[in-house]
């Protein structure tokens, strides 16, 4: 039977992105987003329990026990970090790991949009880093925090559900708690943050509205509030934090977020045509006061949409945006321009005006 170190090691070694484990099947390995049989030996039900027997403190055990499933972070040295989703599937138990890239990359080393970086500079106010699952968010908002330690003295407090990215002080303080062994929950958790004497403050998920009212009014307090959450569009984000709060008060909501947001980043990674990786496709929505009154007044998706698509002097740009200036700049292939596009047709016309071919 392979040991824990032996998969995750394995799994680094492939440069694979994550590892799919469950019994009676070989681990399977995701490299550059294409899911693939590893030459591992099929694992056995009490492969899988000794394996957990070795991952899972009693907590964490016990957990999996009452919901069924669980999250923890785990560490090799000198091969790396990772997340590990624990999960039962019929009757037996099954692992999803995801590999995390190590240490804190610099903005400039992600072919990220600059507006990325005048984000990462904001004094305080809400920013908000979105994408589908393996987009590169944790990736990013490792990025962004980093760019502050690196730059200024602050104290940064994570909320982080779990550690994934192990963040070293250099310039700023850095305090990174985990729920369950540093807070009982995440609202939790914020709920104290201001007495923690916090001046940034990351949360990885914001799924309620005890959280979502927590993170508004430490952004209204002039901490600067950087989330994470799953979204297909930087549009999408907005209805879905307006969505957490109770009815009677997602009027306010809405005025408040669009006082404090700073703005929105959401990714996709598409595959480089050198075939050298994959690289992020990145939606910008910038809290200028037109994207504030507009979020303020309920305005639709179309109407934000159509902010970013014209707010390329503030930063912004839309997903077609983002991937027409790969193609131009021979990042990515037509197929793939096309295929992640939100308006296919629209894009390919685009790419005629700019004097490209759009075959596909």
């Amino acid at each position: 039977m392979p040991e824990l170190s032996e998969l995750l090691t394995h799994l680094a070694e492939r440069r694979g992105s994550d590892l799919i484990i469950k019994v009676g099947s070989a681990p399977h390995l995701r490299i550059d987003g294409h899911l693939t049989a590893s030459d591992l030996p099929a694992l056995a039900p009490s492969d899988i329990e000794e394996i957990l027997a070795e991952l899972l403190p009693v907590q964490k055990a016990e957990e999996l026990m009452d919901r069924g499933e669980v999250d923890v972070a785990h560490g090799i040295p000198g091969v790396g970090r990772f997340r590990i989703n624990v999960f039962r599937q019929r009757g037996s138990l099954g692992m999803a790991v995801r590999r995390v890239v190590p240490g804190a990359p610099a903005i400039a080393d992600l072919h990220l949009p600059a507006a990325v970086e005048k984000l990462a500079m904001e004094e305080s106010g809400l920013i908000v880093v979105a994408g589908s699952a393996a987009s590169g968010k944790t990736t990013t908002v490792a990025a962004v925090l980093d760019h502050v330690n690196s730059t200024r003295a602050r104290h940064i407090v994570t909320i982080e559900d779990p550690i994934e990215v192990l963040l070293a002080d250099k310039e700023s303080l850095i305090s990174q708690r985990e729920v369950g062994s540093d807070a009982p929950s995440v609202a939790a958790a914020m709920r104290r943050v201001g007495r923690q004497n916090a001046d940034v403050i990351f949360v990885s998920d914001v799924t309620d509205a005890a959280t979502a009212e927590a993170v508004v009014s430490e952004a209204l307090a002039g901490r600067l509030v950087i989330v994470s959450m799953p979204a297909l569009s930087a549009t999408e984000t907005i209805p879905r934090l307006v969505d957490l709060f109770p009815p009677h008060l997602q009027r306010q909501a809405r005025y408040s977020l669009g006082n404090v947001l700073k703005g929105v980043v959401v990714q996709r990674l598409l595959d480089r045509v050198d075939g050298r990786g994959r690289v992020p496709a990145v939606e910008v929505l910038i809290g200028t006061q037109k994207v504030s009154e507009a979020i303020a007044s309920g305005a639709d998706e179309q109407t934000l949409e159509a902010l970013m698509r014209e707010g390329e002097y503030h930063g912004m740009q839309t997903f077609d945006q983002a991937l027409l200036s790969l193609y131009q700049d021979m990042v990515i292939s037509v197929r793939d321009a096309v295929s992640a596009a939100a308006r296919p047709e629209d894009l390919r016309i685009a790419m005629q005006h700019a004097g490209m071919a759009a075959a596909y």
